[in-house]
């Protein structure tokens, strides 16, 4: 799944050439637009394109809910991909016990440096996605 953002924008048609492995493994692109070219968007110093793979809706959703329970979250607070552990209340201890949560219900291991690199929900759901291809 990928996700896209950008304003509305207008511009002469460009050509790039990737190769094939070059992007087997890509997660993430961002593009930068400056200069002359684009005469629209002199309010802004330049323009970002950015294209994102994201999990599955339904590994986010699940790592939702084992976070909520994890932290013993209300039913009615937000958890979302973009939330953050920290500011859901988690402190390290949480984190680690988030990670053992989600290496249990995926049938995962995670590598500690993996486990500390965690923030949001998204970012543990693109992990877990990652991980259950190899």
């Amino acid at each position: 799944m990928a996700s896209f953002a950008a304003s509305p924008v207008s511009f002469s048609p460009i050509s790039c050439t990737l190769k094939k492995n070059l992007v087997s493994n890509l997660r993430k692109a961002s593009l930068s637009f400056h200069g002359k070219g684009f005469p629209s968007l002199t309010a802004q110093s330049s323009t970002r394109f950015r294209v994102a793979c994201a999990a599955k809706p339904e590994t986010v959703d699940k790592v939702c809910e084992i976070v909520r329970k994890q932290l013993a979250l209300p039913a009615d607070r937000g958890v979302s991909g973009e939330s953050k552990f920290a500011t859901l209340g988690a402190d390290s201890l949480d984190t680690v016990e988030i990670v053992m949560g989600l290496e249990e219900e995926f049938g995962i291991s995670v590598e500690e440096e993996s486990a500390q690199s965690i923030t949001t929900v998204q970012e543990a759901a693109d992990m877990i996605e990652k991980l259950l291809e190899k």
